[in-house]
């Protein structure tokens, strides 16, 4: 059998034992890590203060030590060094503060793929550089940026899911998957795989219309506007880390732009927002 032969019927069996699983509902799926959930109902609850965020993350010291790293950091360029979290939370804000925890804790969570490291850190850059320009998008729309970095930032949460379920079904099976299989498994199913995660978490609901339709925008039933923003914030991540990928010519021409009624000034203006962006990825890049 010649050997691209050999790769294709590997890469069908590695895709009929994947949907096997999907469809049995045996994926194992992650836990929306404790201290994440309690930020996010924290974040949505109008009467919470400052004290109760700083004690939620006081439970956990890593988070905080986390925490107060990433408030140091150029990202957020604080006038003087933060040494507390009471400290962070007047110069940073509640809002902001609640961010840096939920992504701080998401990460020791949710992207864990023993053996993949080198691509659950890819994974989590494009997230975190959509979390970022997803706020950006949404000042310029003047929507909710809360809400933009969350889309952002879960939109593809299924891509570390599949990974680690892919590699699994590699090693039973003994079967290769390279990084070209595992991409293409990647594309073609965690949209499927956000969308039950997004279920279980109890995530909001523009949140999860957002990862179930950011690819597809036109298909949304509701939240389009959350839709678009995601794809325009996914895009713009991927000409960021991957220009080869996604020149920047080509980012231009995506319609999604137009669907936004964002004008070349205004891609122009996100443009220039690459190295703010950046810098919150190497910020958040535990």
């Amino acid at each position: 059998m010649a050997p691209d032969t050999q790769i294709s019927a590997a890469t069908e069996k590695l895709e009929q034992a994947l949907v096997k699983k999907l469809e049995a509902g045996e994926v194992e799926l992650p836990l929306l890590p404790q201290v994440a959930s309690q930020v996010m109902a924290l974040a949505a609850d109008a009467t919470a203060d400052a004290a109760k965020l700083s004690s939620l993350i006081h439970q956990d010291q890593a988070l905080a030590a986390h925490v107060l790293r990433i408030a140091n950091s150029p990202a957020y360029m604080p006038r003087s060094p933060v040494v507390s979290l009471q400290h962070a939370v007047a110069m940073l804000g509640i809002n902001l503060l609640s961010e840096i925890a939920f992504t701080a804790s998401l990460k020791n969570g949710a992207f864990q793929v023993p053996g993949h490291e080198d691509h659950v850190k890819l994974l989590w850059r494009h997230s975190l550089a959509s979390g970022a320009f997803g706020k950006e998008v949404a000042r310029m729309r003047r929507v909710n940026v809360e809400t933009a970095y969350l889309c952002g930032l879960l939109h593809g949460i299924g891509k570390p899911v599949v990974l680690r379920t892919v590699a699994n079904l590699a090693k039973d099976l003994k079967l290769s998957a390279d990084r070209a299989v595992m991409q293409q498994l990647l594309d073609g199913y965690h949209t499927r795989v956000g969308t039950v995660i997004a279920d279980k978490w109890g995530l909001p609901k523009q949140v999860a219309e957002a990862i179930a339709c950011y690819q597809e925008y036109d298909h949304a039933t509701s939240f389009r506007q959350d839709c678009l923003l995601t794809c325009v914030a996914d895009r713009l991540a991927t000409h960021l880390l991957e220009p080869e990928t996604l020149p920047e010519e080509e980012l231009r021409e995506h319609p999604v732009f137009a669907d936004l009624n964002l004008y070349p000034n205004d891609i122009d203006q996100l443009l220039a927002g690459k190295e703010k962006a950046l810098a919150l990825v190497n910020a958040m890049n535990l």
